[in-house]
């Protein structure tokens, strides 16, 4: 339920309430709707999923929970928010440093709107007539999918790349290449595998979790995958235009031309 006194946040002292109550095990979501009537709606059937929710009407309100202690394992957006939208929102999360997994909760279930979040770093994209309990299980198989293996604080150096693993962020010849999250995690996962074939499987569950299912038909995850190379190769050819260090073997899938110095 919303709090009269903050308009933009439901309640915090109840969420923190669930979690010293019920443990920590407990998944801690943060989520963005501007809907009251939808957001509490979401929040109580979560809860009863065994999640801690906590809603906010707008970025703002999530921004400077954020800057406080909001501690959470996910964040939930809607697409459509007022001021800035859950797209903008990601953009600037992630330029911010957030790197909680965020997903996308809406009810523009359109093929667009999915691969533009999927490229801005989202981790999943639901519609929202799913209804909470396909909702429940996604979250769940998301945060209980292996992480990838540690990266170490200090950046890799490979030729003329440059990845800094504390913010995300690779450079070419000392030239940002401007990569979103999940574009990042697939140059790392190339670059720290270089001269070795990654399969395009290997690649999309980076870039989700592994047995995430997208895509038309059961190989249709190979044409999110070249899509996404594609908006990666671009990136580089704007900063170098004699750039060819992202190989394809047709059927297999990607490498690093070069090895890690």
């Amino acid at each position: 339920m919303m709090n009269e006194n903050e308009p933009g946040d439901t309640e915090p002292g109840r969420a923190n309430q669930q979690i010293a109550e019920l443990g920590r095990d407990l998944i801690r979501v943060l989520h963005v709707e501007d809907d009251p009537n939808c957001r509490e709606a979401i929040a109580d059937e979560l809860s009863a999923h065994g999640f801690v929710v906590r809603g906010f009407a707008d970025a703002i309100s999530l921004a400077n929970a954020l800057a406080t202690d909001a501690k959470a394992d996910i964040i939930l957006l809607d697409w459509d928010l007022p001021g800035i939208s859950g797209i903008e929102l990601l953009v600037e999360l992630r330029k911010f440093g957030v790197a909680l997994p965020v997903v996308f909760l809406t009810g523009y279930a359109f093929k667009a709107q999915e691969n533009l979040a999927f490229e801005a770093g989202a981790v999943d994209f639901i519609d929202k007539v799913r209804g909470v309990e396909i909702l429940a299980r996604r979250l769940r198989r998301l945060l209980k999918a292996p992480k990838p293996a540690a990266v170490p604080s200090a950046s890799i150096v490979c030729e003329m790349l440059l990845l800094n693993p504390n913010v995300g962020r690779a450079y070419w010849n000392d030239r940002d290449v401007g990569l979103t999250l999940g574009e990042y995690n697939i140059v790392h996962l190339l670059a720290t595998n270089a001269g070795r074939w990654v399969s395009y499987r290997a690649i999309y569950d980076r870039i989700h979790y592994e047995g995430f299912i997208g895509g038309s038909g059961e190989d249709g995850y190979r044409t999110n995958v070249r899509g996404t190379i594609r908006h990666i190769r671009k990136k580089f050819l704007q900063c170098d235009e004699t750039f060819a260090e992202i190989e394809n073997f047709v059927g297999l899938g990607y490498r690093w031309a070069t090895g890690v110095g």
